[in-house]
């Protein structure tokens, strides 16, 4: 169905006045509640907000001019295709106009047509069991008297012709407010203004980029603090800000329905994914808080941390310097804090929760898949993809080139040839891999820095220190190293997101997909590759890279041939790695709170206060929502992202703190109440749109869960000390290769500590042989110097380790993704039965009408040429 419009052709050229149709102009009616035009019967579907040109200083005559044409030729364009436009002049700033468009009712059922939306035919009626838990549920729902369930309909997509089979009580009601303001935005999409240069010119979103247009957004039915004065307005807002929204409902269920009611199936997504992971996350934390305190309790009896602490063992080893020249020799009991606060993280309990986690994030994903299928059958999205999406205007303005398809045989409009396509892939992912390699030369930039600056602070970091002894204890040069570089990180990561959202952006944009969708999930793609190595890459170094190829004194290996590559810190990488992600986590968290929260709210305070000292007068509801922040072209990308980073970080890195899962769960249960208060307070309300699931976030949430077991497994080998202490435990600490004569951890440290000759140092002579810590003959033995036997016991062990850790975990996620149907049993039920009336109401009726048709001209027939009677 094509759009009937009115063509301004250039520039240069204006239609005669008298063919361009105008919005009647109304003053405003001091109901400031209210949703209608003046006359009270036509509702409000959308508001289109502009500068009265006239008014305007700071801009050229002729561009005024230009703009004020293609304005009025869009609004005659959008009458001529069937909306009704009321203009009311601003109550606070006089250049401000507001442009209340009303879609009637034949433009709401033409369109609803053409975009394939589901309506319902009849009520649902399939018995359905109450849950074993419903009565536990139903402690924590919403009041039913206070928000009601919505009824449950079977659908299927609208059509004109059969309107007496749909389920059409209230020809008022039949198309709720949030599809009314979609429907309108569709035609506001691709309604044209222009044409330059044989360039079709139309939609209302390059209107607000050129800013013709200063706003465009649907009405908010009513205020957040109060019940709408107006009977005909269901305050639908203010019923989620009380229920949903407001703090005391922290502990409650979201009304997902009412959400999805309200701002539509994308928002209704994206708030029941969020609680689905925030209740999962609940397991996650209870056993994660279990292995924590397990740790807590079996600390004091953890005997290498006790040898540590021993005056007469860990206090008699003298240990190699950790840099040339400026460091010295330290004694081996000043980890001795550091090795008490790892026999809790790096215990046996740590290990059973990283095979845990690993089964718990499969659980995660296979039951969101289940709940996900409910959600779009109940919310009418099953076939949105195939039948529903439109395609972009953008891909339409380009679509030059007429290319033959292989399945209809008939000519089609694309944007690019086979060729041209081609060149843009690879452009696009040439693009993608420089930025990468970007984010890369920063860690390593950083990396530098953490070898350069540990120099420096090894030399004059305790001459600086005038303090107590504790002071001393805690700020050694290797944790001021780790926290100043972690800052850094941190500062870093946050720039470089700026730039690369512009990146991805400008990427995507140049891509030019097709669909809505498909934009998304390209953005999403790229914005995540990009954030993946940004946030993880420092994390990654610590736990896999950093301590793990420095050679040995005397022969240490160097970075860029000058800076000798970094040790771990005498408690291990593993307290280093649990720094970085407390400081990344922690400051992200803080800067998003701050991005998404208090800038809307200084915002909107600056412009409430302005207006209010401007007048006392009352204020329309399109006025108050005007007042408001937009929420931006991206919605809520940022928050599935902000989510999306929590669940790597969660996941990637659990076993180096088993504490993440109850810090996420506690953030979680804030970030949905700030998320519900932000949406309904801070910012318009947006334009409802469809959405069949999460989309490109789900397959990187299952990469990210396959993952998790590789770098689990890894950091359990290769960064905690669990498998040496085993390999020493069961195998090292009786003979023939040690001397007890029991199984036991006496003894262990010594064995982890290699002696080094100090004649073999370049240019140095002290007057004892220091250890240092790895796994090497002794000076004088025939291979001194080289790897022991221990040494490749312990690889052995760590290999085989990850081996039997992988596949076990996958063997019991395949099980787990085997047994759970991704589509429950009583959704597949009521799918079929939908189809079923699908087929009979809408498809049936046509043949029994037709089969009438036929019997009458049948009839028509034999009385035609039946003999008369004389």
């Amino acid at each position: 169905l094509e759009l009937n419009q009115v063509i301004f052709p250039t520039y240069g050229t204006v239609p005669d006045q008298q063919n361009l149709h105008t919005p009647e102009w109304v003053d405003f009616d001091d109901k400031p509640d209210s949703l209608f035009f003046k006359d009270g019967q036509r509702r409000i579907d959308f508001v289109l907000v502009y500068e009265d040109e006239s008014k305007k200083t700071a801009h050229k005559r002729s561009d005024r001019k230009k703009e004020k044409r293609k304005r009025q030729v869009y609004e005659s364009n959008l009458i001529n295709n069937g909306l009704q436009l009321e203009a009311t002049r601003s109550v606070l700033d006089e250049k401000l106009v507001f442009v209340k468009v009303h879609a009637p009712w034949e433009v709401l059922c033409t369109f609803a047509e053409v975009m394939h939306i589901k309506m319902p035919l009849q009520h649902n009626d399939l018995k359905t069991q109450a849950s074993a838990f419903s009565w536990f549920s139903r402690l924590f729902r919403v009041d039913e008297n206070i928000i009601k369930p919505e009824q449950e309909f079977f659908t299927a997509p609208f059509q004109k012709e059969h309107l007496s089979n749909f389920y059409i009580q209230d020809k008022d009601t039949f198309f709720n407010p949030a599809t009314r303001s979609r429907i309108v935005h569709f035609i506001l999409s691709r309604v044209e203004y222009a044409t330059k240069n044989n360039v079709k010119k139309f939609g209302i979103n390059k209107l607000l980029d050129t800013g013709i247009y200063k706003a465009a957004f649907p009405l908010h039915d009513s205020s957040f603090r109060h019940l709408s004065t107006d009977p005909n307005c269901p305050s639908e807002r203010y019923l989620l800000y009380r229920e949903w929204a407001h703090p005391k409902n922290i502990f409650k269920l979201q009304p997902l329905d009412f959400i999805r009611k309200y701002y539509g199936e994308k928002i209704g997504i994206y708030f029941a994914w969020l609680g689905f992971y925030t209740n999962m996350l609940t397991v996650a934390a209870v056993v994660g808080v279990g292995c924590f305190l397990y740790g807590c309790l079996k600390k004091d009896n953890c005997t290498w941390s006790q040898e540590v602490c021993d005056p007469n063992i860990g206090g008699n080893i003298i240990m190699c310097p950790q840099c040339d020249e400026v460091c010295t020799y330290w004694n081996l009991t000043i980890t001795c804090e550091s090795s008490k606060k790892l026999c809790i993280f790096d215990s046996y309990g740590t290990l059973v929760f990283a095979v845990f986690m690993g089964i718990w994030v499969t659980f995660f994903l296979e039951f969101w898949k289940r709940r996900q299928a409910e959600l779009e059958y109940e919310w009418d999205t099953v076939e949105y993809l195939e039948q529903e999406e439109q395609v972009r205007p953008e891909y339409e303005a380009r679509c030059t080139h007429v290319v033959m398809n292989e399945i209809t045989q008939q000519e089609e409009h694309v944007p690019y040839t086979a060729c041209g396509k081609c060149v843009r892939m690879t452009f696009c992912t040439s693009a993608i891999f420089f930025w990468i390699l970007l984010i890369i030369a920063s860690v390593v930039g950083i990396i530098v820095y953490r070898l350069s600056v540990f120099l420096v602070f090894s030399a004059k970091l305790s001459q600086h220190i005038s303090g107590t002894e504790a002071i001393r204890k805690y700020l050694t040069p290797q944790m001021a190293t780790s926290v100043t570089a972690s800052l850094i990180s941190f500062v870093v990561i946050m720039i470089l997101n700026i730039v690369y959202e512009k990146v991805a952006i400008l990427i995507t944009d140049f891509e030019l997909p097709r669909t809505q969708t498909e934009y998304e999930n390209s953005l999403t793609t790229k914005m995540f590759l990009f954030q993946f190595v940004n946030y993880y890459s420092s994390c990654f170094y610590i736990a896999f890279f950093k301590g793990k190829f420095v050679g040995h004194p005397g022969s240490p290996v160097y970075w860029l041939g000058k800076y000798r590559n970094e040790e771990c810190d005498p408690g291990g990488c593993l307290l280093e790695l649990t720094t970085q992600l407390a400081i990344i986590v922690g400051g992200k968290a803080i800067w998003n709170n701050i991005q998404e929260v208090l800038l809307p709210l200084v915002k909107n305070l600056i412009g409430r206060y302005s207006a209010a000292a401007r007048s006392e007068k009352v204020i329309p509801r399109w006025e108050h929502d005007y007042l408001l922040q937009p929420l931006g072209k991206l919605g809520l990308f940022y928050e599935y992202l902000e989510m999306v980073i929590q669940f790597g970080f969660v996941t990637l890195f659990v076993a180096s703190f088993p504490l993440a899962p109850l810090l996420a769960l506690i953030n979680n249960m804030l970030e949905i109440r700030l998320d519900a208060w932000k949406l309904t307070t801070q910012f318009r309300r947006l334009v409802p749109q469809k959405a069949q699931d999460i989309g490109a976030w789900q397959p990187i949430l299952q990469g990210i869960a396959i993952l998790a077991v590789v770098t689990n497994a890894l950091i359990i080998a290769f960064t905690s000390d669990m498998i040496p202490r085993l390999v020493y435990y069961w195998s090292f600490s009786v003979p023939p290769y040690g001397s007890h004569s029991t199984y036991t951890m006496e003894g262990y440290i010594n064995s982890t500590l290699s002696v080094f000759n100090i004649s073999d140092f370049k240019n140095a002579s002290k007057p004892f042989p220091p250890l240092y810590r790895d796994l090497r003959y002794p000076p004088g033995h025939q291979h001194q110097y080289e790897h022991n036997i221990y040494y490749w016991h312990v690889i052995a062990a760590k290999l085989a380790f990850i081996i039997v850790m992988e596949h076990v975990i996958y063997f019991v996620k395949f099980i787990i993704s085997y047994v759970i149907p991704d589509v429950s049993q009583k959704t597949k039920s009521k799918v079929k039965r939908e189809k079923y009336l699908t087929q009979k109401l809408l498809h049936e009726n046509d043949l029994k009408g037709v089969k009438k048709n036929m019997d009458k001209i049948i009839k028509g027939a034999d009385s035609t040429f039946q003999p008369k009677d004389e």
